[in-house]
């Protein structure tokens, strides 16, 4: 896939470029063998909803390094919540919707206090929007908003710095639902 977004982003590719996703739930075993690397630490992302195969509907659930496997991309941007202007990196919401095959039209991105945002897939597919794991290089905490963090590139298109945007950039992500 060829990027669609502004060279102001770099990209990255993971080794070997697999898509690593997998299913709490199961999935059939054709995409089931080609979802490796497999889970091997903590959940920190579950997508439900509409995602995996119609017949399993399955739910996809991301450790740390399988969200590190998905094509990233970095973000320099001022935002309402930090001084100056951080460098975020993550992958891109789009790649992480791929790699759970999800279909849907809304998302709904579920935060660690139960605080929940819609946020329309059309988002995903047209501003290179990305669930920042790192910010200026280091993991993102908790304490620090972490472990994801919904990054809108606010600087490089300034449309979205207003507050529809603003509660669409979700701190403290653990569950995005895809819905119909």
């Amino acid at each position: 896939m060829t990027p669609k977004f502004s060279p102001l982003f770099t990209r990255r590719q993971a080794v070997g470029g697999a898509i690593a996703a997998m299913s709490v739930a199961g999935l059939s075993g054709a995409r089931a063998a080609t979802a490796a690397p497999t889970l091997s630490g903590e959940v920190i992302l579950t997508l439900s909803g509409q995602v995996g195969t119609p017949e399993t509907g399955a739910t996809t659930a991301f450790d740390l390094g399988m969200l590190d496997s998905l094509p990233q991309r970095e973000i320099v941007t001022a935002t309402p919540w930090h001084e100056g202007t951080p460098r975020f990196s993550g992958p891109t919401i789009d790649s992480v919707l791929e790699a759970a095959q999800a279909r849907g039209a809304m998302l709904i991105i579920r935060a660690l206090n139960d605080y929940a945002s819609d946020m329309p897939v059309e988002d995903a597919r047209t501003i290179p929007v990305i669930l920042a794991t790192r910010i200026d290089g280091k993991v993102i905490s908790v304490r620090d908003k972490g472990p994801i963090f919904v990054i809108y590139p606010f600087d490089q298109q300034p449309e979205l710095f207003n507050e529809v945007y603003f509660t669409r950039s979700v701190w403290q992500v653990t569950a995005i639902e895809v819905m119909g």
